[in-house]
């Protein structure tokens, strides 16, 4: 089993959400069907990036970088570079 963090943008706004999840493709539905509620108003989601984490620790403790860290994010940010830049 593998533990997943996450990139998401929100094709309404541009607006970033990063998440973990156990099972990515069953969190994408529940994102885009409304059933998340910190994403279910910048609908339709669409994930820009995942990690796979052998460890849910480790897969947790980088969420929390990436959220809480404006450095980790922006470092991110900057590699996914061209994939952002894409249109849907």
């Amino acid at each position: 089993m593998f533990f997943h963090v996450y990139l998401l943008r929100s094709k309404l706004d541009n607006s970033f959400y990063i998440g973990f999840a156990e099972d990515l493709k069953e969190r994408m539905e529940k994102h885009n069907k409304g059933m998340v509620q910190s994403t279910k108003n910048l609908r339709p989601m669409e994930l820009i990036y995942f990690e796979s984490y052998k460890s849910k620790r480790d897969a947790l403790i980088r969420e929390k970088r990436l959220k809480q860290f404006a450095k980790g994010f922006s470092s991110l940010k900057s590699r996914l570079f061209d994939s952002l830049m894409l249109e849907g």
